[in-house]
């Protein structure tokens, strides 16, 4: 399954859409992969991590995930979705968070690196 990088509901109102799941529902249509847009969220708002360091990237990601719906993930093979990767900080703290509740493998696939 395809899972997109939430964003906190605070920054989802400001930027008004998240483009990690509008890419995760376009390979949804191409690959015909499931996309699960609930049950991994944001557990915190997080500082911007284009205004931290790399090591502060990672603080601030730390926890910074949470999952609702355990089930979801037990036993399966996931693909995390995110528009950019840049230190993986967040990529890791997610992929931590799906690992703990069960999830089987997780990889991540991303749209750009800088």
């Amino acid at each position: 399954m395809l899972v997109p990088i939430p964003l906190h509901p605070t920054r989802l109102r400001e930027r008004g859409y998240n483009q990690s799941a509008l890419i995760a529902e376009r390979l949804t249509l191409t690959l015909g992969i499931p996309t699960v847009q609930h049950g991994l969220e944001r557990a915190r708002h997080t500082l911007r991590q284009s205004e931290l360091g790399q090591k502060e990237r990672f603080t601030n990601m730390h926890d910074a995930f949470k999952i609702t719906a355990p089930s979801t993930f037990s036993g399966r093979k996931i693909l995390l979705v995110d528009d950019l990767l840049t230190t993986g900080a967040t990529a890791s703290a997610a992929a931590q968070a799906l690992k703990k509740a069960g999830a089987a493998q997780v990889g991540v696939l991303t749209l750009a690196i800088a």
